[in-house]
């Protein structure tokens, strides 16, 4: 006999049948309450639920009702409960699975709608002695009921989560090396895929092509099994770093790990850039080092080759320690200065090199100066207000920067020039 599957085996007398009968169908009238009082309790206690669209609600609530007037039909005609009986709750399972809603909270759902059936069938047991022994003799079959239902869901939920790592992993390779051909799949699994992704989905939907890479150390160079599991593991975490509510499209391409998240509706790129940092710091602190680049924002997928590009360049500008470089958080000035090589160091007049350098130990308020007075747009009143220090401070510096390296912070030519020095000194890569 399957567990649960008859959800009448202990007898009873016939004034408790009576009872539990009449006890079971108030209860099966009441299924859409019963599903009610589960969905309060849902969205209040699970997280996975609580930022649900409407749709999805409607969803789950019908699934609630109609699993309570399958299991509580099954009491009233003394019938066994099969897998077959519950293959609505197998289908359902994959589109919670399909959703991103975790497995954790997808449980403990049925645990609560368990609760929720057992508190109704308490408030329709009243008060006599053959209602309270009717309504203690359903317990047990209600735990077995909830354990079938709950085990065939668990099951169907993990199966589409192996398939979708199994399938779409093919899938998003195959997209991945379109994508970055620059050619989107006209249909097929490829452009579900995409388009589950925010890819395509709108003609100018933003994307940018995001590259990493894991650093060699000790601790992941001792074969090449782990180095790639964690490629995979960076390629996993990297597909749950995304925006607007969408996974990203995320892969491992030989030694490197190439991603294509959508950004925010607005185009900005700030809150994916500060998730990917996020992301970064999480797994420095389990041990894996990495290196990440950020292309600009595309909005063709013909520009996607570019882009990829793009990112692969700013991660050759990362210093050997990694980091996060993006090239949407970065001025074209700034960019420039970190593709800056040795000569363009060797340029920069000695005497302000020697003036930043001094300064620099010092704690660096000259160049502090520099940087607000060209912010201020070379408003002096301005910078000093920034910097919270008098006017005549302010005044001070600049005449002190102008006898140090011989420049006038007054001149446009004189001013790039100094802030170039600074940025080169100061290593700007290490900011970005």
């Amino acid at each position: 006999m399957l567990p649960g599957s008859h959800l009448l085996a202990q007898p009873v007398s016939e004034t408790v049948q009576a009872e539990r009968a009449r006890i079971v169908a108030c209860a099966y009238d009441h299924a859409d309450d019963i599903a009610n009082d589960v969905m309060a309790k849902i969205r209040d206690q699970l997280p996975g639920y609580g930022a649900a669209d409407p749709g999805f609600l409607a969803d789950v609530h019908d699934q609630l009702a109609r699993l309570s007037r399958t299991g509580l039909g099954a009491l009233l005609e003394r019938k066994r409960v099969t897998p077959a009986d519950v293959t609505y709750a197998r289908q359902a399972a994959a589109r919670r699975a399909r959703s991103g809603l975790p497995l954790v909270d997808y449980i403990a759902a049925f645990r609560l709608g368990q609760r929720a059936i057992w508190k109704s069938l308490l408030a329709h047991a009243g008060e006599t002695e053959a209602g309270r022994e009717a309504v203690l003799s359903l317990a047990g079959p209600l735990a077995r009921y909830t354990d079938l239902i709950s085990t065939q869901a668990t099951d169907a939920y993990l199966e589409f989560q192996q398939y979708v790592a199994a399938e779409s992993g093919r899938d998003g390779r195959a997209l991945m090396d379109a994508l970055l051909d620059g050619a989107l799949p006209a249909g097929g699994p490829h452009l579900s895929v995409a388009t589950a992704h925010g890819i395509g989905a709108e003609r100018t939907a933003p994307l940018v092509v995001v590259t990493a890479v894991v650093l060699d150390h000790s601790a992941r160079a001792e074969s090449a099994d782990a180095l790639g599991e964690a490629r995979q593991l960076v390629s996993a975490a990297t597909a749950r770093v995304g925006v607007n509510g969408l996974r990203t499209l995320s892969v491992v391409r030989e030694a490197e790990i190439v991603a294509i998240p959508a950004l925010a509706r607005d185009g900005s790129a700030d809150e994916l850039c500060e998730r990917l940092r996020d992301m970064r710091a999480e797994l420095c602190r389990d041990g894996l080092a990495l290196a990440i680049g950020v292309s600009a924002a595309v909005t063709e997928i013909a520009q996607i080759p570019r882009a990829h590009r793009q990112a692969k360049a700013a991660l050759a500008l990362l210093p050997e320690d990694g980091g996060v470089l993006a090239l949407p958080q970065m001025t074209p000035f700034r960019y420039l200065l970190l593709r800056a090589d040795d000569t363009t160091r060797q340029l920069v007049d000695p005497r302000i090199g020697t003036a930043l350098a001094d300064d620099r130990a010092r704690g660096g308020t000259l160049a502090e100066t520099i940087r607000a007075f060209a912010a201020a747009d070379m408003n002096l009143r301005e910078a000093a207000e920034t910097l919270r220090i008098h006017l005549n401070t302010a005044k001070y510096r600049l005449g002190r920067i102008q006898e140090l390296t011989g420049r006038n912070v007054r001149s446009v030519n004189d001013l790039v020039e100094l802030l170039v020095a600074i940025e080169l000194q100061a290593g700007v890569i290490n900011e970005a």
